[in-house]
């Protein structure tokens, strides 16, 4: 992924552990759980924690995680992904609250039926965790599957989800 020039970072805590987030002047690039596959090398992007597309990322994930029914309206800066990743990434946004499906699904909505593998691999690298929802995607039998972030925090952000 190539992320824009202008990205800062912060860092923030989280109930299911330490996330950076990242955001340029066109909105949020990233949020990644320590430990996340995929994540990019950030130790060269400034830190931006006064940034307001941060400061708004962080307060709509401490709602989230206190069981709001947020709804996240953080502006989002998608381009560091390819046209298809792209278009995979804006199709989980379509997934409401407490759903899920699968990425057979996924791929069906994009107008793909026959990319389900490389859906898989965009929902693996989205690089907004959360926001923008990966976690609601499951295997074709409804089981637990791959989470860049890990499987445990996928199954918490499912629990919190059908609870809130």
């Amino acid at each position: 992924m190539r992320f824009d020039s202008s990205i800062v970072q912060a860092r923030h805590t989280s109930p299911l552990g330490p996330v950076t987030m990242a955001a340029t002047r066109e909105g949020l690039a990233g949020v990644w759980f320590d430990g996340q596959r995929h994540m990019p090398e950030t130790a060269g992007w400034p830190l931006g924690e006064r940034h307001p597309v941060l400061e708004r990322a962080a307060r709509q994930l401490d709602e989230y995680f206190a069981g709001q029914a947020v709804t996240f309206d953080v502006p989002l800066d998608l381009r560091a992904g390819t046209a298809f990743q792209q278009r995979v990434w804006q199709a989980l946004m379509a997934i409401p609250r407490g759903a899920t499906c699968s990425y057979r699904w996924l791929s069906d909505r994009i107008g793909q039926p026959a990319a389900v593998r490389a859906v898989g691999a965009a929902v693996g690298r989205n690089p907004v965790s959360i926001i923008v929802p990966c976690h609601r995607i499951l295997g074709a039998d409804g089981s637990l599957t791959g989470y860049a972030g890990g499987l445990e925090r996928k199954s918490a952000l499912l629990r919190l989800e059908a609870t809130g």
